[in-house]
C-alpha cells in the first residue's frame, strides 16, 4: 500500500495530476532552461545543487558543487525529507525527466525547487 501511495505522489493520479508551479508566497517548482538555471543558481541566497542520477552517472561527471541523491534509490524520499526546507534546490539528471519527477515530489513535500530542463547537457559551461 505504501508503494502505491508513493507512485501516486510521484506520478499523480486522476484526482491530482496537476502540480502548481507556484504557491503564493510559498515554495515554487519551475522548469528552467540551462541559462536560466545557472543564473538563478548563482543568484539564490541559499542554493543547493542536487544531481538525482545514479552514483555511476554522478561519478562519470557532474556540475561542480552538486550533491548526489539517486532518484531511483528506495530511500530517496526519506533522504530528501531530511533536507533543509529553507534552501532552494536546483535539481538535474541526464535528460530532465528524473529531475522533473524529483522536483514534483519535493515540491509536494514543501521544497522550493528548480528543474534543469533538458538535463545536465543543457547546463552552460
Amino acid at each position: 500500500m505504501a508503494w502505491n501511495s508513493f507512485l501516486k505522489n510521484l506520478f499523480g493520479d486522476d484526482n491530482n495530476s496537476a502540480v502548481s508551479t507556484e504557491t503564493e508566497g510559498g515554495p515554487r517548482n519551475e522548469n528552467l532552461s540551462g541559462a536560466a538555471f545557472k543564473k538563478q543558481l548563482k543568484e539564490a541566497e541559499k542554493a543547493v545543487l542536487l544531481d538525482v542520477r545514479t552514483s555511476g552517472e554522478f561519478a562519470g561527471g557532474t556540475i561542480p558543487g552538486a550533491r548526489n541523491i539517486d532518484f531511483f534509490s528506495p530511500v530517496f524520499a526519506n533522504t530528501v525529507q531530511k533536507l533543509d526546507k529553507n534552501a532552494t534546490y536546483f535539481v538535474f539528471c541526464r535528460s530532465g525527466n528524473r529531475s522533473g519527477q524529483a522536483c514534483r515530489l519535493m515540491h509536494q513535500m514543501g521544497f522550493d525547487v528548480r528543474n534543469l530542463s533538458g538535463g545536465v547537457g543543457s547546463f552552460p559551461a
